[in-house]
Parts: structure tokens; sequence; C-alpha cells
């Protein structure tokens, strides 16, 4: 099964309701800058029909230093002595409460996947492998498939990712554009960013061409993954999607 959607809704004419009359898979992306209110996500999930689905994208808290630009958007207003427990997915007692907080929004919208996504500054070191185990060891998943992109010197590092992925049962998610999904998992999550010299520039229109060929690289996941998600993340993600729908329909 292929899954075809957008990382957001926010630029889409006529809102979520909309969105969800062409589309039927959506990455909520407001969950990672701040996380709105339980109600707030319940409504989201009440103008939507029951089988579309909403993945949803961690908070940054867990994963981003407060030294971060994004975390301008968090809502929190911290203590310097208390920046020290944020991101970086350290098991402190900060991260798991953050944690807690986001798979709350992830139950009112009744999401089957959570994103996370770690900083390029958050290294491939042995600390930081440690501090995973025990993040994910501690947190309650609740029956959500977590996924896993990696940024930074992760992408060199393939091996240590396939086994933190196989210890932690994590979906590895990269741009299959440019890489390849080294976990065992029996779900694909692809998240495209265009392909500007710069990775993550997303002032981006795939052409034709550069459609047929995702197309035939989702084919070919499809073939060693139950279920294949595709999230386009670049300023043309709504004509893009649909274009990859009519090639694979």
């Amino acid at each position: 099964m292929i899954k075809v959607g957008c990382c957001g809704w926010g630029f889409y004419r006529g809102g979520l309701k909309a969105y969800s009359q062409k589309f039927s898979l959506v990455e909520c992306q407001q969950t990672f800058y701040r996380l709105p209110m339980p109600s707030t996500a319940r409504k989201w999930r009440e103008e939507v029909p029951e089988s579309f689905e909403i993945t949803v994208k961690a908070w940054q808290a867990i994963t981003h230093l407060p030294s971060s630009p994004t975390w301008r958007r968090s809502g929190l207003k911290l203590k310097p002595e208390q920046e020290k427990n944020y991101g970086w997915l350290r098991p402190t007692k900060e991260n798991l409460e953050a944690w807690q907080r986001t798979k709350e929004i992830c139950d009112a919208l009744n999401s089957k996947i959570c994103l996370i996504q770690t900083p390029p500054n958050f290294k491939c070191t042995r600390e930081n492998r440690d501090n995973m185990e025990r993040f994910f060891d501690r947190i309650d998943r609740g029956g959500l498939f977590l996924a896993w992109e990696p940024r930074g010197d992760w992408v060199e590092n393939a091996g240590e990712i396939k086994k933190i992925c196989r210890d932690l049962d994590l979906i590895h998610v990269v741009d299959i554009m440019r890489r390849t999904p080294v976990s065992d998992h029996r779900i694909a999550y692809t998240r495209l960013h265009g392909l500007n010299p710069r990775e993550y520039d997303y002032r981006y229109d795939y052409s034709a061409e550069e459609i047929r060929e995702l197309a035939r690289r989702v084919g070919e996941l499809e073939k060693s993954h139950e279920e294949v998600y595709v999230l386009f993340n670049n300023t043309a993600m709504y004509k893009n999607s649909v274009q990859l729908m009519e090639l694979l329909e």
C-alpha cells in the first residue's frame, strides 16, 4: 500500500477540511513548533473523514536545543538552568513530559505514526546513542509507530542507523530521491525536500521526469514493505503530490 500526502495543510486553499477532500494523508507540522491544545487537535480530527490519516511531527522540545531558532515559537519560557534539560532525546524529566504531551496530541488525532526529526547538531556520538536508547526505553508509545529522520553526520553512518532502528524499533526516514532507508521495519516513510544543491532548500517543483523516477523508487520500496508513506515537503508539494498520485494510479 502506497500513501501520498503533504507536510502540512497551512497553505492549502480551504484549510484542512478542503485538503482532506483531495488527499487521504497529511503530516501535521504545527506540532513541531508548538503543541496545540488537545481540544484543538480533536477539532481537527472531527473536520476530516474517518479514513483520513494524520501523522504527527514530534514537538521540538524533545529533539532540538532551546538555542535553536525555531524555539521562538515553542511557547515555553525557560530559565537558564532549565535549558540543559530539553532536546537531543535526553532521558530527562522535562523531555519525557514533553513526549507525553506529544503523545496526547497523537492520541487526539488518532495518529498511527509520530515522526521524530533530529537536527544536524545532534551528532552520531556514543553519548547521543546512549541517550536515545534510554529515552525510547522509558517512553510510553501507546501503540504508535515511531519514525526517525536523522540529519547531519548520521547520513555517513548507515550501519549505526540500521542498528539503532533495529534495536529501538524505529522507521528510518530519508528522502528517497537522495538516499535509501536502512531500517528493517515493515513501514517505509519518505519525506521529499526537493533536489536543490542544498538538501533542505524547500523551494522546489519536481519535473515530470523526476516524478516518474520517484514513482519508480516508491514502487521498489513497496516490494519490500507493507506500507509506504510518501510525504512531500517542498513549496510545490500540493501540485507534485497530485502528479505522483495520478501516475501511481
